[in-house]
């Protein structure tokens, strides 16, 4: 399943694993939330790969990090792969880099999604 905007395309890529192709910033941030709210419900592991994107800024940071606490509230594991440079330079400087990490791994067991209620607000 692939869900497409004007500048990016979160894929699946079956087995909780998920590429991000194109724009991870201000423009584009909303609708990819939106869009990986449908995708990740599903899912107890998420695996992103974000080797093909090709712009991010601090948008795109405040992105990863929604996605490490909607994993912590919903007791999912969450993982990142080629974490844009420039979002791993804001991180430093504003010294969340550890957060980035944070969801890889929860104290207590990981929950299947329910059918009902799995998916964030």
């Amino acid at each position: 399943m692939r869900q497409r905007a004007a500048q990016f395309e979160l894929t699946e890529l079956g087995g909780g694993r998920f590429a991000l192709r194109g724009v991870l910033g201000f423009g584009t941030v909303k609708d990819i939330l939106a869009a990986s709210k449908r995708l990740f419900a599903d899912h107890t592991v998420l695996k992103i790969d974000f080797s093909a994107v090709t712009h991010s800024d601090s948008a795109g940071l405040a992105l990863l990090l929604e996605w490490v606490n909607w994993a912590k509230h919903y007791r999912r594991e969450i993982r990142y792969f080629n974490i844009p440079e420039a979002i791993l330079a804001i991180a430093r400087i504003s010294e969340v880099t550890d957060l980035l990490h944070a969801g890889e791994h929860w104290t207590g067991p990981v929950r299947a999604p329910t059918a009902a209620g799995s998916q964030p607000d």
